[in-house]
């Protein structure tokens, strides 16, 4: 049984992950679109920034609600990107360890 919470906080660990990875390279592509460096007419851009919006829109959304842009720039993906490190680096280790201390306990 313990093997099987292992691999579940282990599959929650790489999903968060690639998500940080999705709004890390969304950031980036927004800034290259604003730039002028890359344009929607490249069809492969174009998909690749419509399928990351698609993933990550969802997790950013509520954030944006709260936090206005700032003189224009949208500071959401950092604050974003913040959390998702602390519930990988605190919360997600403590509730591992709490769910094995609960399984050693019976």
């Amino acid at each position: 049984m313990a093997a099987i919470i292992g691999f579940i906080f282990f599959v929650l660990h790489a999903l968060l992950n690639l998500l940080r990875l999705a709004i890390i390279v969304s950031a980036i592509l927004s800034w290259l679109f604003a730039f002028d460096v890359i344009n929607y007419r490249n069809r492969f851009v174009a998909s690749l920034a419509e399928a990351l919006d698609r993933i990550t829109a969802p997790v950013m959304a509520p954030f944006r609600r709260i936090i206005p842009p700032l003189g224009g720039i949208d500071i959401t993906p950092i604050i974003v990107l913040i959390l998702i490190t602390g519930v990988m680096n605190y919360l997600l280790p403590a509730s591992q360890a709490a769910l094995l201390s609960l399984l050693v306990a019976y």
